[in-house]
């Protein structure tokens, strides 16, 4: 099973796999992106394991990466933004 990244729905990417403009079939979201990749970790450096990969700046957009492997499974939880956890926290402790 293989599920989009963005929404979580099945996907089927067919025989021929998932190309650079395929969208997922219920949001639209690109399905050639990071987080959607087997190498994708956000633990490792650039968001990726793929030591000869050029990483992109988005990791939900789609890319030309070579190396890329639909993974399978559920998509992972997308990770909260330190910089809005961070000023939530700034705004809760200045809050009049």
């Amino acid at each position: 099973m293989h599920a989009c990244h963005a929404c979580g729905n099945e996907i089927d990417p067919g025989l021929s796999g998932v190309g650079r403009r395929d969208e997922c079939p219920h949001c639209r979201a690109p399905l050639h992106a990071c987080r959607n990749c087997v190498a994708y970790d956000e633990t490792a450096r650039y968001g990726c394991r793929e030591p000869q990969a050029e990483p992109p700046r988005d990791k939900d957009a789609a890319n030309y990466c070579d190396f890329f492997v639909l993974r399978k499974g559920p998509a992972r939880p997308k990770e909260e933004d330190p910089r809005e956890k961070a000023l939530a926290a700034l705004d809760a402790l200045f809050k009049k």
